[in-house]
């Protein structure tokens, strides 16, 4: 009997050592989630906001005087505004810069021509207005200058350093020493003072 056993299994044909070992291994059967029923437990939150439940009959004053502003004031503005918008979207305007004419200098103003005083006085604030600007905007490009390039701003900076030092000697030459009332006919005679100045300058220096 043993013998017959051993022919038969010497005779059976062996599995290979690498196809066993290259099987995985057969996985447990994963046991069934139980489904879960107790809803009072996990309750799922709400979609929506819920109402608040009136603890009164009374109604809410708040919500009335919103619905009476809206409807007294909030909605005629509204469309007042949305009509005064159509016009405006019909009729396009843009604005630009107001240019003035210019008008005659206060040199060449007649004796007695008070309205050529008045605008060539309007004309001699707006100018100075204008040049208060630009020196403010060239001050503004040297400050940016200086903080963009730190320790370098004396050598990148020099342009705008040089152009801040043009336009306020400009500046001071024209408007300087005037005062808080200056006005077109003291910066004239100022003007007209430094002029003589420079021609009795050039005829030291020509002697």
């Amino acid at each position: 009997m043993h013998r017959a056993e051993r022919s038969l299994r010497r005779a059976a044909p062996r599995p290979r050592r690498a196809a066993i070992l290259a099987a995985p291994p057969a996985r447990p059967a994963a046991a069934a989630m139980p489904e879960d029923r107790d809803w009072e437990a996990y309750k799922v939150p709400p979609t929506r906001t819920p109402a608040v439940e009136r603890t009164t009959s009374v109604p809410n004053p708040v919500t009335f005087f919103q619905t009476v502003f809206g409807y007294v004031v909030e909605a005629p503005v509204t469309f007042v505004r949305e009509w005064i918008e159509r016009q405006q979207a019909k009729n396009k305007f843009y604005y630009y810069h107001q240019k003035f004419r210019r008008v005659p200098d206060l040199s060449e103003c007649l004796e007695g021509d008070y309205l050529c005083f008045y605008e060539a006085e309007a004309q001699w604030r707006r100018d100075r207005m204008v040049d208060q600007e630009i020196v403010e905007i060239i001050r503004e490009r040297l400050g940016a200058c200086k903080q963009r390039e730190g320790p370098n701003q004396f050598q990148n900076c020099a342009k705008e350093m040089e152009q801040l030092a043009q336009v306020t000697k400009a500046y001071q030459d024209r408007y300087g020493d005037l005062g808080v009332h200056g006005n077109a006919r003291t910066c004239l005679m100022k003007q007209k003072h430094r002029m003589m100045e420079e021609r009795k300058a050039q005829e030291n220096a020509s002697q």
